[in-house]
């Protein structure tokens, strides 16, 4: 049984969430601020976690960020908020995926299911038992050990940096990544250029893996936030 947590301070919104998650064959646990979803992760293992943006004590996005660090498990941003810039900083800060209230529990259930299947097909393509393997998706084969890459059975040529980059966002598939959080895993905070790097180095493997990169299939854009690997 799938275990979720809901993060919610409206006691009644979070009953209502967990009777029909309960309903779909799901365990469920809830807790009304923050802090108090931090020390549920910490204590407990959940496959998906659904989080309210304004809390009591600090905010969805700090929980967001602070989940980011060290778990990649689906998180659905939910919130009254409809304006543009909220939706945009919690895809930008991790989110897979942001609901705004009200919305119907059929609707929450449909999201649920579809991101605990999709983050189970990442986990068997991508996981830990794969990291000597060969990972293809559609028409790219990359070659982990012998950082070689693959587009329709045609080998691409990648400088080193090139590669690193598209094998980092391949392995965090979906997941949205800032410019300078890409340069600082890729390249480091002491290295000597700055993010700008970045958008020059997605330009140069659109060119070599997409087969038309002003429309990507591989590497989106995701506008105010930085780039996602699509599968």
């Amino acid at each position: 049984m799938k275990k979720i947590l809901i993060i919610e301070d409206d006691q009644s919104i979070a009953n209502l969430q967990k009777d029909y998650l309960e309903l779909s064959g799901y365990s469920v646990k809830t807790v009304n601020s923050g802090l108090a979803g931090l020390k549920a992760l910490k204590d407990e293992d959940f496959e998906l976690i659904i989080l309210d943006i304004m809390l009591p004590d600090i905010d969805g996005f700090e929980v967001l960020k602070r989940v980011r660090e060290h778990d990649d498990i689906p998180v659905l941003l939910v919130s009254a908020r409809a304006e543009e810039i909220y939706k945009i900083n919690g895809l930008g800060l991790g989110a897979d995926d942001y609901i705004t209230k009200p919305f119907s529990s059929g609707e929450l259930v449909a999201r649920v299911g579809a991101h605990l299947k999709k983050f189970q097909r990442m986990k068997e393509r991508f996981g830990k038992g794969n990291e000597g393997s060969t990972i293809q998706v559609r028409g790219l084969e990359i070659q982990k050990e012998a950082r070689r890459v693959f587009v329709n059975g045609n080998e691409v040529v990648m400088a080193q940096k090139e590669f690193d980059l598209l094998l980092f966002l391949l392995q965090n598939a979906n997941r949205v990544f800032g410019k300078e959080e890409l340069f600082e895993r890729i390249w480091g905070l002491d290295a000597m250029s700055d993010a700008s790097t970045v958008t020059v180095h997605i330009a140069r493997i659109r060119e070599k893996i997409e087969e038309t990169p002003s429309k990507p299939q591989y590497i989106g854009t995701v506008w105010g936030s930085g780039y996602r690997f699509i599968v």
